[in-house]
């Protein structure tokens, strides 16, 4: 049976030849947390890499991403479908070892990381969900939910903000199997970290409620694993703090910088095989470490444990268990079109004039009575957001069967945190806050779009239609920037029924993320028949259309639309031929087949004007070079609403000024 070192040594070798092969990575981090990683991997880890989706697995997150040539390695050895072409093939284009890791459950890479801070605060997101899973589905006798969520992070992490806040929210919820493995080697990119960074780390971490475990030999298996069993034995999340040396075993290196971002270089690499005692050529394991790393034996004997008592869970407790089955695998109720169907059949009855923000409510008090795996929360701004719906219940540290929480004044934790949960399963996250402040949150939001997670962002006081609390609070570009991230989905309804219409495509989207954007003020209800408000579902219609083929299309989002609609029977009455365009959702119209998109917005009808109450550059398409557009490319003003509206043309009178001027 080889040596715990020798079995550490193997990351060390896979990592630095592989990054040298690439001539571009990170050998210092997996060189310095290899023994680390090795008693975590072989002596706690509960998982299966036969299996990589067994919903009761320990989640692994690297949150300090660009040391991925560990995670790689241990995925490797221990069994998962990675195999050595792939680690030999580093960074290279067509591999799935991307230089840092990206979002692959069936290769066992839990979550895209590199974005410093935000690996820690999806991993917080997991745990969260592992909390609140277990308080709703455990009976005695019957832990059907219990798992730990472990993390890698190293100074970069506790650097960034993000840490703070998602650190700080953990320890106040108590998230007992949440363990943080802090690589203290002090190395950044820049040098040796004392020269900016000397933070009392164990002293921060206690303060946050954590259970801290400083000083740990990072080189030693033994203090390690003590360490580790300290963590698993509190009730509180645990931050083990590892003293370390970035780059072990390279002689010449080890301890500095030099190992950070680049690779060894051949001689050195040389030179570290004899340091370690490591003879065997590049990427060569023997098969003695090869076994002593191998878990799938002992992964599908937990596997089918667990398993075993589902099935009697599934006995005794049959509804229940359905549901957890039907959650893990992110399905929707079986009469869920037809419930969805009639809820928007209702609003539509009811015909309700109402801040998009109170229809979004409304929306929500419909749809989920019938999903439980809602869990919504707002940052700060409950009562403004309205996203506590009827029957929310607070999540916290001594109750977490519920499914709202408070994430405090906390935008970007809030949405990294969202993006955890989404891949964790089991929760359909929801979060809010003013659209202007998606911008703390830009990265979070970012990375929901490329690890298309089911993350629902929820976006309130829109435009300068917020009003009084002025420039500061009033989005201008925000619409615009989140419809430019790829893959990602932005609703802006303009009433009642397009807001019910916004949520259920949120909730039914299985490939990525949405953005819904809602209003401070109140919108008219707009009247449609049964054909318009399934076209809805299709991005862009015709609201109102005119007799013929339109001498004018007005295309128009959000509160803006009303304001197009109080221009229509004036220009009717002078004559012109006037079609209504509502574009809740430029990206879902975008995907429609050509022929749809030509009978909304015919091609020789280039007499356009488009109306929203921000910036106009991503309008030009839709107006055309004989359109117009009616947008805000400039920051507001202090001021009601409606003062606001306009002094910045967004009125009737506007539209068909500048209607008339294009005609």
């Amino acid at each position: 049976m080889p040596q715990r070192r020798d079995l550490a040594n193997a990351v060390r070798a896979l990592s630095m030849d592989a990054v040298q092969k690439a001539n571009s990575g990170h050998p210092g981090m997996p060189m310095g947390m290899a023994d680390i990683a090795e008693v975590l991997w072989n002596d706690y880890l509960r998982h299966n890499p036969g299996n990589p989706r067994w919903e009761n697995r320990d989640r692994f997150v690297l949150s300090n991403g660009h040391g991925s040539m560990l995670l790689y390695s241990v995925l490797y050895l221990s069994g998962y479908p990675l195999g050595i072409e792939q680690i030999r093939n580093f960074r290279q284009l067509g591999y799935h070892t991307a230089g840092h890791p990206e979002y692959d459950q069936d290769l066992g890479i839990e979550t895209t990381t590199g974005p410093l801070g935000q690996g820690i605060t999806n991993a917080i997101g997991m745990a969260l969900a592992e909390k609140v899973l277990a308080a709703q589905f455990n009976k005695p006798g019957y832990d059907l939910v219990d798992h730990h969520t472990y993390v890698f992070i190293g100074d970069g992490c506790l650097m960034e903000g993000i840490s703070h806040e998602a650190c700080s929210l953990a320890g106040t919820l108590r998230l007992g199997k949440l363990i943080v493995f802090y690589d203290d080697n002090g190395i950044s990119i820049d040098g040796k970290v004392d020269g900016w960074f000397t933070d009392d780390t164990p002293a921060r971490f206690r303060a946050y409620g954590w259970h801290v475990v400083a000083d740990v030999d990072g080189h030693n298996p033994a203090a390690v694993a003590k360490a580790i069993d300290a963590a698993r034995s509190s009730d509180r999340p645990s931050l083990i703090c590892c003293k370390t040396v970035i780059g072990w075993g390279s002689p010449n290196k080890q301890g500095s910088e030099a190992t950070h971002g680049a690779p060894l270089g051949d001689e050195e690499v040389v030179l570290v095989r004899e340091t370690i005692g490591w003879p065997h050529p590049p990427f060569e394991v023997p098969d003695d470490i090869r076994a002593g790393w191998d878990a799938t034996k002992k992964g599908a004997k937990l596997d089918e444990e667990w398993q075993q008592m589902y099935a009697d869970y599934r006995q005794k407790h049959p509804q229940l268990g359905a549901e957890f089955k039907r959650r893990m695998a992110g399905e929707l109720p079986d009469n869920w079109q037809e419930f969805a169907a009639g809820v928007v059949k209702e609003i539509n009855a009811e015909a309700a004039d109402m801040a998009t923000r109170k229809a979004s409510l409304r929306a929500l008090n419909g749809f989920a009575p019938v999903l439980p795996e809602l869990l919504g929360g707002s940052a700060d701004l409950t009562g403004s957001n309205l996203t506590f719906w009827d029957r929310s219940k607070t999540i916290s540290a001594e109750d977490a069967s519920g499914n709202y929480l408070y994430y405090g004044v906390r935008e970007f934790c809030m949405s990294a945190m969202m993006n955890g949960m989404a891949l964790h399963g089991g929760v359909m996250p929801y979060g809010a806050t003013f659209l202007t402040f998606s911008d703390y949150a830009r990265n979070a939001v970012r990375m929901a779009a490329l690890i298309k997670a089911h993350s629902i962002f929820v976006y309130t006081h829109d435009s300068i239609g917020l009003g009084e609390d002025g420039p500061t609070h009033q989005a201008i570009e925000h619409v615009a920037s989140l419809r430019l991230i790829p893959g990602m989905i932005v609703w802006r309804p303009c009433d009642s029924v397009e807001s019910a219409i916004a949520w259920q495509a949120a909730i039914e989207r299985r490939d990525g993320p949405t953005c819904l954007l809602f209003t401070r003020q109140g919108v008219p209800f707009q009247n449609r028949d049964v054909e318009r408000i399934e076209n809805i579902r299709r991005g862009g219609y015709v609201l109102r259309d005119c007799e013929g083929t339109p001498t004018l299309i007005l295309i128009a989002t959000g509160s803006e639309v009303a304001v197009a609609m109080d221009a229509v029977d004036e220009l009717e009455k002078s004559g012109v031929s006037t079609r209504v365009v509502s574009m809740p959702s430029t990206d879902v119209f975008e995907d429609q087949d050509d022929a749809y998109r030509d009978s909304v917005l015919p091609a020789d009808v280039s007499a356009r004007v488009v109306i929203e109450a921000g910036v106009s550059n991503c309008w030009h398409r839709y107006a055309g070079p004989s359109g117009r557009i009616i947008g805000m490319d400039r920051f507001g003003l202090s001021a009601p609403a409606g003062l606001l509206f306009e002094k910045f043309g967004f009125t009737a009178d506007n539209i068909i000024k500048v209607a008339r001027e294009i005609l």
